[in-house]
């Protein structure tokens, strides 16, 4: 069973930086896309930014793209996610999740979940 605990997140200053990890457990799972994403309060959960096992494909919403990098470390099973230039509507609960294979941005594809991690972006 896989398992995803993320950690990280926080209160900062809009202009501030983060950084989010999420570490997985159950298995090797260096083969499989990992990604990020967000859900605010009232709103809907969107995708963030995404990995392949390569390393070589990242993917990323127009909305942070230039300001989030991902990352990973396939062989201590983290990610990351490097948060610059912070804005209050980046505000929200972050959540790692793996796809076995699917559209790297579609949340639907994701089977695994973590619990997420709150950050909070104050003006």
């Amino acid at each position: 069973q896989v398992q995803l605990v993320e950690s990280g997140g926080g209160l900062v200053e809009a202009g501030g930086s983060l950084r989010l990890s999420c570490a997985a457990s159950g298995g090797r799972l260096d083969s499989y896309t990992m990604g990020w994403f967000r859900q605010a309060p009232g709103k809907e959960r969107e995708f963030v930014a995404a990995i392949n096992g390569d390393y070589i494909s990242q993917y990323y919403d127009d909305s942070v793209k230039g300001r989030y990098t991902i990352s990973r470390d396939n062989a201590k099973n983290m990610m990351y996610l490097q948060m610059n230039t912070l804005k209050p509507e980046d505000t929200a609960v972050y959540y790692c999740a793996l796809q076995f294979h699917g559209t790297w941005s579609r949340g639907r594809d994701y089977v695994y979940w973590g619990q997420g991690t709150q950050v909070t972006v104050s003006s």
